[in-house]
């Protein structure tokens, strides 16, 4: 922000955000260690008063921004021409508030560790008179399909409400998952826990100690050794459908950490070379209307070709 101190004021479209995270925007390149000392410190401001950072910014709210040397960061890669046609080419809905993206298997939601351009940063380089992209919620790397994109600070905050409070979001995913998934079987109510391994890998399983978990399945197409489920998470935990799939023997087809090796090998030969997990719609409901959106992603071709190979067999 340069070497003096600067004061920003809030607006209607910056409030109800935390203010770690309106300084994280502002000071790019910043540790969060860094943030939270200067808010540790009294250094940064609200109003002329200490604040946490968990504070919630208000309208009208004065910020004070001390002097802070940012690192100079390496220029941010330019999206590839092939890439921006892709991301072009995979926006399923444009409305004045947000977007709705068919986000490709591989591209991550946003940049990190190893990761130079993802989904959020190539959106904004694509569409620079779009003044505000951020992400309304995830989906991993390897996971394909529907994925909200807010284009107003007051369409995130109530979105993202709507989906801590449950209530007018609902995300459905395609999975194709090994043997043949019991009619029977509804519902999966396994509370998960996730574990952090060394090297900073994370893995979930099934345990008595782990946070409530649930998550909706239905049968929707059968196949010699397969079967086509859709999965509806009521909760959102991590790698929450891939390890319910596989608490009941049945796991995702292409699941490096969940799955069967030597099927995923064989498969590989079919064409089958990615976790078959697809956010293939969305159903919500803005503020301003009365009746639900639904939004449907197609399967991507790496997924819907192979599948074509497999022999079906009746419901």
């Amino acid at each position: 922000m340069g070497r003096k101190v600067v004061l920003l004021e809030v607006d209607a479209d910056q409030a109800g955000q935390r203010v770690d995270n309106f300084l994280a925007a502002r000071l790019k390149g910043v540790p969060r260690s860094r943030l939270y000392r200067l808010l540790r410190k009294g250094e940064v401001r609200v109003n002329k008063k200490r604040i946490k950072p968990e504070y919630k910014l208000a309208p009208g709210d004065v910020v004070r921004i001390p002097p802070v040397t940012v690192k100079e960061q390496a220029p941010q890669a330019a999206v590839s021409q092939s890439m921006g046609r892709l991301l072009e080419k995979s926006i399923l809905l444009e409305l004045p508030g947000l977007l709705v993206v068919n986000k490709p298997a591989g591209l991550a939601v946003h940049g990190g560790s190893g990761v130079n351009l993802g989904l959020i940063e190539s959106l904004r380089q694509l569409r620079p008179n779009d003044r505000y992209l951020e992400l309304v919620h995830r989906l991993d790397r390897d996971t394909s399909g529907c994925i909200l994109i807010a284009r107003k600070r007051s369409m995130l905050r109530y979105l993202q409400e709507e989906l801590r409070q449950r209530r007018n979001i609902q995300k459905y995913y395609q999975a194709l998952v090994l043997g043949q998934w019991s009619k029977r079987k509804h519902v999966v109510d396994a509370p998960l826990l996730r574990q952090e391994l060394p090297g900073g890998n994370r893995i979930v399983k099934v345990s008595a100690e782990g946070k409530p978990s649930r998550t909706e399945f239905k049968v929707l197409r059968r196949f010699e050794g397969f079967s086509l489920v859709q999965a509806k998470p009521v909760t959102g935990r991590t790698h929450q459908i891939r390890v319910h799939a596989q608490s009941q023997s049945c796991p995702l087809l292409g699941d490096e950490k969940y799955g069967n090796d030597d099927i995923n090998r064989d498969m590989r030969k079919l064409g089958f070379k990615r976790l078959f997990l697809h956010a293939a719609a969305l159903e919500f409901t803005l503020p301003d209307e009365e009746h639900s959106r639904r939004v449907e992603a197609p399967l991507w071709p790496e997924l819907a070709e192979p599948l074509a190979k497999l022999r079906e067999i009746p419901l």
